[in-house]
Parts: C-alpha cells; sequence; structure tokens
C-alpha cells in the first residue's frame, strides 16, 4: 500500500542500538532481548470504541521520519527550495491526519485535499518567483504522497514554475528517477530515506545512520544526499511514523496516554496486542515495547501493518493496542 515500509528502518536502527519511527524491523537482526515469556499481571482488556488515540512515545522508541522534500541536486536553487519549505512550515501531524482523513475518509481527491489546505492556510503567501522551468513531482504509490505531491505543485506553481505531478510507485522506482533527473522532487520521510541511501551505498548491513533526534537525522541525510546528487530542504513537523494505538475509550477507563503508562498499568495476561505478523519478531514492535519500555501482553493478535484488519481489531474491542500509522486519519477526532 505505501511507497516505504517501516520494517525495513526498525531493522536497520536496531543494528546500531539506537531507540527507533516507526519501523518494526527486520526479523532477527535487532539484536534485541528475546521476547519475554507470557505476562503474569491482571493487564488491560480492550475496550472497544470509534475513536482512536496513539500514545505517546515518550522513550523515542521510533526514529524521526517527518516529512521532507527531496530534489535533484541539478534542479535546487534557493526559490524553489524556500516555496517547498512553506510545504514544509505548514504541516504538523495534527494537520497531516486532517488531509489523510480528508482523502482516505472523505473521498476527496489528493489535488482537491491539497488546495483546501492551501487555501485555508495560506500556502503561497510570500512567495518568491524562481527562474521558472518543467517541474516534474514524483509520488509515490499510497494516498498521503500524492497529497503532499499536489501541495508541493501548488507551491511551486507560486514559485512560477510549470509543474506536474506523477505516480511513480515505491521507492526503488522513484528514487532513481529523482537521481537522474527524470523527476525533479519527491516528498520523502527523514529516517527511511536516510537508510535507504545509506544502505544503497554502503550495503545492507551498513551502520544506521538515522535516529529520534530530528536534527541528527536531517544531518546525516543531507550527507548521504550529496552523494547521490540529492538536496533536501527543511523537515516538516508532520510525521509519519509507527504509533501504537488504542482507543479513547480504553485510554479513559485505564489512564493510559503514553507507552510507559501503558506499561506500567497494563503489562499481564488480558492485554491483547495487534498488529502484523512480523510485530512479534521486529525490533520496533512487540520486542521493542518489552525491552525499552517493559511491556508484556498476555496474547499477540496477527492482523495487518496499520490497516483495516487493525483498527477494526481496536474498534470492536479485540485487541486492547495496535500498531498503526502515526498520520493515520483514524485519529482524527471530527
Amino acid at each position: 500500500m505505501r511507497a516505504r515500509t517501516r520494517l525495513a528502518i526498525g531493522a536497520i536502527s536496531a543494528v546500531a542500538g539506537a531507540a527507533l519511527l516507526t519501523g518494526c524491523g527486520d526479523a532477527g537482526s535487532s539484536g534485541t532481548d528475546a521476547p519475554k515469556p507470557g505476562a503474569s499481571g491482571a493487564g488491560c482488556a480492550p475496550v472497544a470504541g470509534q475513536q482512536l488515540i496513539a500514545l505517546q512515545d515518550d522513550k523515542k522508541l521510533q526514529n524521526s521520519d517527518n516529512v521532507i522534500p527531496a530534489v535533484n541536486s541539478k534542479a535546487a536553487n534557493p526559490q524553489l527550495i524556500a516555496a517547498l519549505d512553506k510545504v514544509s512550515a505548514a504541516l504538523d501531524t495534527p494537520k497531516l491526519i486532517q488531509l489523510n482523513k480528508a482523502v482516505n475518509d472523505d473521498r476527496k481527491t489528493p489535488k482537491v485535499a491539497a488546495e483546501e489546505f492551501a487555501a485555508a492556510n495560506n500556502l503561497t503567501a510570500g512567495i518568491a518567483k524562481g527562474p521558472g522551468g518543467a517541474i516534474t513531482v514524483g509520488a509515490g504509490n499510497f494516498a498521503e504522497s500524492q497529497t503532499l505531491g499536489e501541495l508541493y505543485r501548488i507551491a511551486l506553481t507560486a514559485a512560477g514554475y510549470e509543474v506536474k505531478v506523477q505516480q511513480i510507485g515505491n521507492r526503488e522506482l522513484y528514487a532513481p528517477a529523482l537521481e537522474k533527473g527524470e523527476i525533479q522532487v519527491v516528498p520523502e520521510y527523514a529516517a527511511t530515506m536516510a537508510e535507504f541511501l545509506n544502505t544503497k551505498a554502503n550495503g545492507q548491513n551498513a551502520q544506521p545512520v538515522s535516529s529520534p533526534d530530528i536534527n541528527t537525522t536531517v544531518t546525516a541525510l543531507k550527507a548521504e544526499g550529496d552523494k547521490a546528487g540529492l538536496t533536501f530542504g527543511t523537515p516538516a513537523a508532520a510525521q509519519d511514523q509507527n504509533a501504537f494505538a488504542v482507543t479513547q475509550a480504553f485510554a479513559d477507563k485505564y489512564g493510559v496516554r503514553t507507552l510507559s503508562e501503558l506499561a506500567a498499568k497494563c503489562s499481564g495476561n488480558a492485554t491483547v496486542l495487534g498488529g502484523p505478523p512480523e510485530c512479534e519478531q521486529r525490533p520496533f514492535c512487540k520486542p521493542g515495547l518489552e525491552k525499552t519500555y517493559g511491556l508484556s501482553v498476555g496474547k499477540f493478535s496477527s492482523l495487518d501493518q496499520g490497516g483495516p484488519l487493525t483498527k477494526s481489531g481496536l474498534r470492536d474491542g479485540s485487541i486492547s493496542v495496535g500498531l498503526i500509522f502515526s498520520s493515520d486519519g483514524a485519529f482524527a477526532t471530527s
């Protein structure tokens, strides 16, 4: 469904022992302790409800996967970067959630959702004109990337460029096109792209370069980008990374808002964790919750990666906590 996967990022960062965004990590490569035996406490049974909330990752299990514009260096100039940075400045995670809700739930097109957002947030105000010319913005094969691509189109058009948005597919397809200059701009995710470039240049066993700290991640990303002929703008506050969700009713009943509180109050037999099958082995899913937070669950339910099965499991009271993406429209409050 998505052009990037959090699973690969988790594996890479785990090798370095970093506390990681969203990725679950590749199986068998984490260096984490083996999953603990079955929980022995009472735990927290699932509580059905429609509204979902993301528990705060207060010990920073996940890496910083902030939205960031990626540009072919030959096409980069100060006005173009400044226009893209206007998009970054306008976006935080709650706004990204609302954009995803507009497309995925309210059934607006990415173009319409982006245009409404641009108008509401005065996106094009103060954008300086660049040298002009044709710009192709590449987008991944999922709605969020397409909506971000449309926001880039609006900002770049205001800067005097002739812009089209082209859906390319996954990163393995659009990254080479970006490096070759076949497309000039792509909305990216800082930690995921940093590790993609890192492993491409240095091999699958390369030391990780991303971090839970966005400044550290962006410094590493720009260094890797220099080698590939890529320039990166300013990261947005908006993040799209792994998040552990519960229903609002669950959070209210048990008094949990953070993963630390979940571990302290809900370790035990009644707690059911839901996620993709590989969550049981990958270091930024179940083993990460165990190692970083000390959470023990009574049962793991094999569902999907941030998809409808996990969200349905939360809402119908089949699971206590589930892995979904932090910018999912399911977190929208209206």
